[in-house]
């Protein structure tokens, strides 16, 4: 039986904003270079564009199925980002620019083992990450994971969800007490909720 594929896309768009989050890009190319040479991925890409990501996703050694999927990038509540392009769970809906290729993406998936990571910044966080969770995960009928927090090399409030499963996380994790701002989300940390660094590669049982 032919082992499924390990995936990673980042975003190799992003050149950083000076002196705040320089060198994103060249962290992400760095850390999947690492996981390869770990073992833990059998192919990585730099994506300019979510047509360009799914367009890799659907053709990679099309022969083999795929067992994982990691995203690399930028997020927020509900939303992944490329550049400027965003996705959110409208791109499922039918009549969407993207629902084909996704739809595509959906029969290379090995099955309700098989496992979307988002390590993005809040995809997770809020009733709008819930949502999203629900939405991608009864889409392509298999486990995805993503956090609450802004992550970096801590990376806090990791959460998973299978295809026939309920969010349980908190919808105000990842949020100062009290905060009346939508654009806050608190920044991980050692003692977060649900911490791993950016070096863990497989999300922790029970999580």
């Amino acid at each position: 039986m032919v082992k499924p594929l390990h995936l990673m896309v980042y975003d190799a768009t992003w050149v950083g904003r000076p002196y705040l989050q320089a060198g994103l890009t060249s962290s992400w190319i760095v850390g999947g270079r690492l996981a390869r040479a770990m073992g833990r991925l059998d192919a990585v890409y730099g994506a300019h564009s979510f047509e360009d990501a799914l367009a890799w996703l659907c053709s990679v050694e099309p022969k083999r199925k795929i067992g994982q999927i990691q995203y690399w990038g930028h997020g927020r509540w509900g939303q992944l980002f490329i550049a400027k392009e965003m996705l959110d769970r409208q791109a499922l809906m039918p009549g969407h620019a993207h629902h084909e290729s996704l739809a595509a993406l959906r029969d290379r998936i090995v099955g309700p083992e098989a496992l979307f990571w988002f390590r993005t910044c809040e995809t997770f966080g809020r009733k709008e990450g819930h949502d999203f969770a629900l939405a991608w995960t009864r889409f392509f009928r298999c486990r995805a994971a993503g956090h609450t927090y802004v992550i970096g090399p801590w990376q806090s409030g990791l959460h998973s969800l299978a295809h026939d499963a309920e969010p349980t996380w908190p919808l105000e994790e990842g949020l100062p007490p009290g905060a009346k701002d939508p654009r806050v989300a608190l920044t991980s940390s050692a003692s977060a909720p649900h911490t791993i660094t950016c070096l863990h590669g497989a999300v922790p049982d029970g999580w």
